[in-house]
């Protein structure tokens, strides 16, 4: 029987991933492609008795996926036994408790410059492209260039430590099967199918462009004439972030009746809003594949996970640390997720500048508080 192993690896390139969630075959190549890592595939094949006779990782990953698919079923039952094997062994090595301690450390998630993901782009176009003079140069380092460089440096950091907590407790739950090596565009399989873990929040553009198709007006200009009306000032030059910060906090403080009922309209507004995309989830899952940035587009099964904080959407950072919220939230949606059809999470989507339908499969988990 020829292999089939080439087919695979060209559906994979080409980021059509639909066939790794519906054929067994091209399923086992995925897991198969988890542990081609020099020792973890000498591991698995010496606990298995299978000798290779390839010395390369790319060999030895064509050779052992051939040889696996001689019982397919069979295959999947030695590699998920070996994965779970393993995943118990990387779990043991994480303090969950000391992580989550750690997390809390961080008071401030502020980025420091405007280019929140990049940045060399913000240094260079903010100052090595901008300030000619040296001595001008230098004078930014120990304010503006520290402050922009540690604020990076923090939320990456919380970024990172905080998305493994998360993933910790997925790989904890009986239903997921974690990869072993890193596989780019899958994180772990839930019920065999494969996703890729996307932690994120309420889109501010999403909810500014359901705000407008339902005629509510925008958000700041609205906290901007009801601050007038009010009396309440506020720096007309500050950062839109800033003044709707400012008038947002002073509206609390001023603590009327006409102060406080400008907060619970914005509120009650907003929340319709989730409560819609929490009804009808396929709205919110399509417009987070359509612009997603063109850096990291990608195609691949997602499981959204979006955090909201109700009372203040800006402060959504702060449950990536909150087990309370996050670990009931996520054993939930697994413990139930056999209940769960593909055809319920089948997304078809378009992309600026693509010319193509993508289809994929893809879900959302919302943590709220």
């Amino acid at each position: 029987m020829p292999s089939n192993f080439n087919k695979w690896k060209s559906v994979y390139d080409s980021e059509e991933l639909i066939p790794f969630s519906e054929n067994k075959e091209a399923l086992l190549w995925l897991k198969v492609k988890s542990i081609v890592r020099k020792e973890i595939i000498k591991e698995f094949c010496s606990e298995n008795q299978i000798v290779l006779k390839e010395s390369s990782l790319t060999r030895q990953f064509e050779e052992l996926f051939n040889l696996l698919c001689s019982n397919v079923d069979e295959s999947h039952k030695k590699l998920d036994s070996y994965i779970f094997s393993k995943n118990a062994e990387i779990l043991k090595k994480i303090d969950q408790e000391k992580l989550v301690s750690e997390l809390y450390k961080l008071k401030n998630f502020e980025w420091g410059g405007d280019y929140q993901n990049s940045l060399d782009k913000y240094l260079v176009s903010h100052y090595v492209k901008v300030i000619q003079s040296f001595e001008e140069l230098t004078s930014k380092f120990d304010k503006e260039i520290k402050h922009a460089v540690q604020g990076y440096i923090l939320n990456s950091w919380y970024n990172h430590w905080s998305s493994i907590l998360i993933e910790y407790i997925f790989k904890s739950h009986k239903m997921v099967l974690p990869t072993v090596g890193q596989i780019k565009s899958v994180d772990f399989f839930v019920n065999q199918i494969p996703f890729d873990l996307k932690v994120t929040y309420f889109p501010a553009e999403f909810l500014k462009e359901q705000r407008k198709l339902k005629g509510y007006p925008v958000e700041l200009t609205y906290l901007k004439s009801k601050a007038k009306e009010l009396g309440i000032g506020f720096d007309k030059d500050a950062k839109p972030s800033e003044i709707h910060y400012e008038i947002s906090e002073k509206l609390k403080d001023r603590n009327s009746k006409d102060s406080l009922e400008v907060l619970t309209s914005l509120k009650q507004e907003n929340l319709g809003i989730v409560k819609e995309c929490m009804e009808n989830p396929k709205l919110l899952i399509k417009w987070l594949y359509e612009n997603q940035g063109k850096m990291r587009f990608g195609s691949e099964n997602r499981l959204f996970l979006v955090l909201i904080d109700t009372e203040d959407f800006s402060a959504s950072w702060k449950l990536k640390r909150n087990l309370d919220l996050l670990k009931p939230a996520i054993y939930s949606y697994l413990d139930n997720f056999n209940r769960k059809s593909l055809k319920d999470m089948r997304i078809d989507f378009m992309y600026q500048g693509k010319f193509k339908i993508y289809k994929t499969y893809a879900d959302i988990i919302f943590v709220m508080k």
